[in-house]
């Protein structure tokens, strides 16, 4: 079996989303339908409802949710 290096990412996103409810992805642009700037998150958003965010474009903000969850316990 052969896939690309992009099916494969958004594969072990996909595994680790569904392995453990402390995962989530936020980035600019990847909760929305489109999946991020080269795709990588495409569908995940609906699979994983919540738990696949997009971010302001502000670095400060990123950084700060970032902190935020990991001292919450999320991954």
């Amino acid at each position: 079996m052969s896939i690309t290096y992009l099916e494969a990412i958004r594969e072990a996103q996909a595994k680790l989303l569904r392995d453990d409810d402390r995962v989530f992805i936020y980035g600019q642009d990847v909760g929305g339908t489109f999946g991020g700037a080269f795709k990588a998150t495409k569908g995940l958003a609906t699979e994983f409802p919540g738990r696949v965010l997009n971010t302001p474009i502000s670095e400060d903000a990123i950084v700060g949710t970032a902190i935020g969850a990991a001292m919450q316990g999320m991954r």
